[in-house]
């Protein structure tokens, strides 16, 4: 599909060159200007530094360039004549555990760059093992600095064996090895003459051809409603009696004439149009945005849920998900409350249990633990107000993924998977 969208993270330890190779694929892809390179070329000079420093692209905050490492998550863009990337470049420090996790929550691949002399560092293995709880569909194992180890095909098949061997520890789909010199480009845009050993293809066109539309729930109708569309004061007699339900598919395909459920009422109506900002279409899927016209009325309003009569997400009040907490200014404690907010439906919840405490270096898990703390991830017991429509995330991202609020400051205090209902 040429001109879709990849969503990618880059991960690894601190200093294995994320930055750089950000940098690298947005200069050798021609996706900066000008005057951003002559500011970087400037920025290296005063800094004594020998060649341009490219990881100067990414890090944009003065803190990140002061000490040469990523705090925050930077978004970028690019694109080729074959598809539009946006990236995540997410710090590798185990503090910032929860910027990894919100880089990573929407991607569709992730990168983690191991140095070529060093192998593979914790965490290398702990954001592995994150990209995988976030069920990111595509790993690529980019083992960096190669021109620090003269190209050696012995040291990259180490790396691939050791990594090999602690992937199958997780949940991993699929796997791609790549050795590369993001300081030189070696296999980052085009093939490198330093590794005729590898005969795989480089970083840009894997990234250009991994196949990603089968990677979305097309299976399970799932049409969280996030508005209604009631024109009132139109002129227009035809619109008086207009009703429509605007959202964004968070999975499968829906079409007029398909007979639909709405929850929570559980009543069965049949689409009449689908209407998009460029008029009607024959079908959406996710995930499009559109506003769904229903032959019946009911009493549809945000934070409800269309789907199909015989493939409903699961209707309840009690969730057991794996969260990642991302304050400081609390712990999450048994009998917490907080607010929860899934696709567009928000509810009040309480921390019924919390199971147990996830070492992610080790997946070490510690039953005892009485609370999380920042950047810890946890696999909790949750009991909402109101009834929630749900699917397990390793099913659908969207519909198993939510974020927990703090009800006295509005700020978001955790990031969760919901793992099974009760």
């Amino acid at each position: 599909m040429k001109n879709d969208i990849l969503r990618f993270a880059t991960a690894g330890s601190v200093d294995d060159g994320k930055s750089t190779l950000i940098g690298r694929l947005l200069f050798d892809s021609k996706s900066i200007f000008e005057d951003q390179l002559d500011a970087v070329e400037r920025t290296s000079v005063a800094r004594g530094e020998e060649q341009t420093n490219l990881a100067l692209l990414t890090d944009g905050l003065r803190a990140e360039r002061e000490q040469g490492i990523t705090i925050d998550v930077a978004y970028r863009y690019f694109a080729t004549p074959n598809r539009t990337f946006i990236i995540a470049d997410t710090p590798g420090h185990i503090q910032y555990t929860r910027n990894m996790v919100t880089g990573a929550s929407t991607a569709d691949l992730a990168i983690i760059l191991v140095d070529a002399r060093k192998g593979l560092q914790e965490q290398s293995r702990r954001h592995a093992f994150l990209a995988t709880l976030l069920q990111v569909p595509h790993l690529v194992l980019a083992v960096n600095k190669m021109d620090l180890v003269d190209y050696s095909q012995e040291r990259f098949d180490e790396i691939r064996a050791e990594f090999t061997d602690f992937a199958s520890k997780l949940d991993t789909r699929d796997l791609t090895f790549v050795p590369i010199s993001a300081l030189h480009g070696d296999n980052v845009v085009s093939r490198s003459e330093n590794t005729p050993w590898y005969t795989g293809p480089s970083l840009l066109h894997h990234l250009e051809n991994v196949h990603i539309a089968s990677d979305r729930n097309l299976i399970d109708a799932r049409f969280p409603v996030q508005y209604v569309i009631r024109p009132h004061k139109s002129a227009d007699p035809e619109l008086h009696d207009y009703r429509g339900y605007a959202g964004q598919l968070a999975g499968g395909v829906l079409k007029p004439g398909d007979e639909v459920t709405h929850l929570p009422s559980g009543l069965n109506t049949r689409i009449s149009r689908i209407v998009t900002a460029d008029g009607d279409v024959a079908e959406a899927y996710s995930p499009m945005s559109v506003t769904l016209l229903l032959e019946d009325d009911i009493d549809i309003s945000r934070g409800d849920m269309i789907c199909r009569p015989n493939n409903a997400p699961e209707v309840t009040q009690d969730l057991e998900a794996m969260v990642c907490w991302m304050t400081d200014a609390r712990k999450l404690t048994p009998r917490s409350k907080l607010l929860l907010k899934h696709t567009t439906r928000s509810a009040k919840v309480v921390v019924k249990d919390l199971r147990y405490r996830l070492d992610v270096n080790t997946l070490h898990r510690d039953e005892q633990a009485e609370h999380l703390a920042l950047n810890e991830i946890g696999r909790v017991r949750l009991r909402s107000t109101q009834p929630l429509f749900v699917d397990e995330y390793n099913k659908n991202r969207q519909t198993g993924g939510f974020i927990l609020i703090d009800e006295a400051t509005n700020a978001t205090v955790g990031a969760g998977m919901v793992v099974r209902t009760d």
